[in-house]
């Protein structure tokens, strides 16, 4: 169910300089696909997928999947899979968000009373940018970087997953599109510098 908020947001700092145009798109945006494009069904698919104990399974799954299949290198892959998830989390949560601050939707008082707030919990970390879009962006690449020519390419898929679950920080009104358009560049730009490295240091087949 939806719940329209106002939250008071009294932290005393100098908020992140965005261009007047963007503000104005990342607002429009931020209205329409929070408070317009919504049913009773994505009301409670949005809000669901976004939890770990939705998308960890399938995480979990790659694990088994390449050290089955590819023994030693296949827990190579996995040390590198976390490496890669543990980089992009510091590098979005601790030093993106702690040195560009944005309020979060669900905390801007030019927003107070018309944010569709869909989740438990709004948190004061920074809005800029995404985690959720930045992890789930930079495994995506990881994943499929290092797998697609080893397995099939069809493991494009993964983006859409982690489309999925950046939208759905939008709609639930805890992101700007913004922010989760920034966390998923930068989510592939980390994905994809690890994978590269293994690929050419490692991969899973024998060379």
């Amino acid at each position: 169910m939806a719940i329209f908020v106002r939250i008071d947001f009294d932290r005393n700092y100098k908020t992140m300089y965005l261009p007047e145009f963007i503000k104005q798109f990342d607002y429009n945006a931020f209205s329409k696909i929070n408070g317009q494009w919504h049913t009773p069904f994505l009301d409670e698919f949005f809000p669901f997928i976004r939890e770990p104990f939705v998308w960890l399974p399938f995480y979990f799954f790659l694990v088994f999947f390449a050290t089955i299949n590819f023994k030693k290198r296949g827990w190579l892959w996995v040390l590198f899979f976390i490496v890669n998830a543990a980089m992009s989390d510091y590098i979005s949560s601790t030093i993106i968000k702690d040195n560009f601050i944005r309020i979060r939707p669900c905390h801007d008082p030019l927003l107070t009373g018309s944010v569709r707030f869909l989740v438990s919990y709004c948190p004061v970390s920074s809005s800029f940018t995404s985690s959720h879009a930045v992890n789930h962006f930079a495994a995506a690449m990881f994943i499929f970087t290092t797998l697609k020519k080893t397995v099939s390419p069809k493991w494009a898929f993964v983006f859409l997953w982690a489309l999925l679950i950046s939208y759905a920080q939008v709609y639930v009104g805890v992101h700007f599109p913004f922010d989760v358009f920034c966390g998923a560049v930068v989510g592939v730009i980390l994905g994809y510098i690890p994978a590269k490295i293994f690929n050419a240091k490692i991969g899973l087949l024998q060379k």
